[in-house]
């Protein structure tokens, strides 16, 4: 739960660089214009996806991590009781 709660805070801060970093594609344009939003509004928007893609993938590899440990545990219980099935039956 802590790990959760670490990843969702790290999320939260680096979200906010990635927002308000200044990129240098849209500085051919006047900063009131429609040109100079509609470029600020795209960039913005790429670097969202990019990060949300990003945040899914580390979810996905944290998720399969941890999931494949509570399987070794999960068969090994199986295992147990195999073997115990098997000394009745003999």
């Amino acid at each position: 739960m802590k790990k959760i709660f670490f990843l969702t805070i790290l999320f939260l801060l680096n979200f906010n660089t990635y927002s308000l970093a200044e990129n240098d594609n849209c500085s051919e344009f006047n900063k009131f214009s429609v040109e100079y939003l509609k470029c600020k509004g795209n960039l913005i928007k790429d670097k969202t996806i990019s990060t949300g893609k990003n945040i899914i993938e580390d979810t996905k590899k944290y998720q399969s991590e941890e999931w494949s440990e509570e399987k070794k545990k999960i068969e090994k219980a199986k295992d147990k009781i195999n073997k115990t099935k098997e000394k009745v039956l003999n």
